[in-house]
């Protein structure tokens, strides 16, 4: 399937369906459950290869679940500062059944695409930003200053929205979830077979769709380390809430980028770790 998309002109259309039948495949297995044995048919997610060529150089090959791949592909390239703004791209061509992506921009040859992948080097001297990896990262992410606030019962129903889209990880066990929520609405939901690129969805959405997150949370259903911290801290938003556990450095960073993380939600249990102010702890909630 060929799907090309022509940026240049006010209305940028871009079509959002899911094809579900892409998404999973059908095996045989032999299931074992104690002394019985059967021959049996399992759901199975699909992984494949998305090769990303940008201004006619390949650039990156993702492996992913391929289902909102202009989202992935825009939110990607917006985490690695390839492009800030959805009108900064010229046109994206998609071909689904060879898994190839073309991209063109408007401006080539960035400081972002010169960096990507450089490893970030510093000196340690007082200010120096250690806790990040890769120099785009250190380049590209600022504090977030937000007032917005939640509360404990609002976190428990945000929990309850993500575990009612989760149908394919119930069929699979294959798939990681997020969502955009606003004004208690799940705006936005996302999943693939990695962590990474469910976070990458979103922002592509929200590129699209051209929507600031500073007042909006994400809930995410996979372990919160130091890369989904570092691309929650580039959408811009403010409270990340997870449903597992999250790594030290990825502490280290909310804490100086200013984002609020809560860890092994669920109903009416959390763990608060960084900005805790964000928080409104609701009396009806016993911990």
């Amino acid at each position: 399937m060929h799907n090309e998309l022509d940026l240049d002109n006010q209305n940028k259309d871009v079509n959002h369906s899911q094809d579900n039948n892409s998404e999973v495949t059908v095996t045989e297995v032999l299931k074992i459950d104690g002394p019985e044995m059967q021959v049996k048919a399992e759901q199975v997610v699909v992984e494949a290869a998305l090769t990303v060529y940008l201004n006619n150089k390949e650039f990156v090959t993702l492996v992913c679940t391929p289902s909102q791949v202009e989202e992935l592909v825009v939110g990607f390239l917006c985490s690695e500062g390839i492009i800030s703004h959805f009108d900064e791209l010229k046109k994206v061509t998609v071909d689904s059944h060879l898994g190839l992506v073309w991209v063109e921009t408007k401006k080539e040859n960035t400081l972002s695409e010169n960096l990507f992948l450089k490893r970030y080097i510093t000196s340690c001297c007082g200010k120096g930003r250690t806790s990040f990896y890769y120099a785009n990262d250190a380049r590209m992410t600022k504090k977030l200053d937000s007032r917005l606030q939640v509360t404990s019962s609002d976190i428990s129903q945000y929990i309850n929205f993500l575990e009612e889209k989760s149908d394919l990880f119930h069929q699979t066990g294959g798939v990681h979830g997020g969502g955009i929520i606003s004004n208690g609405k799940l705006e936005i939901y996302a999943m693939d077979i990695g962590r990474h690129n469910v976070l990458d969805k979103l922002s592509g959405w929200a590129l699209i769709e051209g929507i600031k997150l500073l007042e909006k949370v994400i809930v995410f259903s996979g372990r919160i380390s130091s890369e989904i911290l570092i691309k929650t801290g580039k959408m811009g938003c403010p409270i990340l809430i997870g449903v597992s556990a999250p790594t030290n450095l990825a502490l280290e960073l909310a804490e100086e980028l200013g984002i609020t993380v809560v860890g092994f939600a669920r109903q009416n249990r959390m763990n608060i770790y960084t900005h805790p102010e964000r928080v409104i702890i609701s009396e009806r909630l016993s911990f």
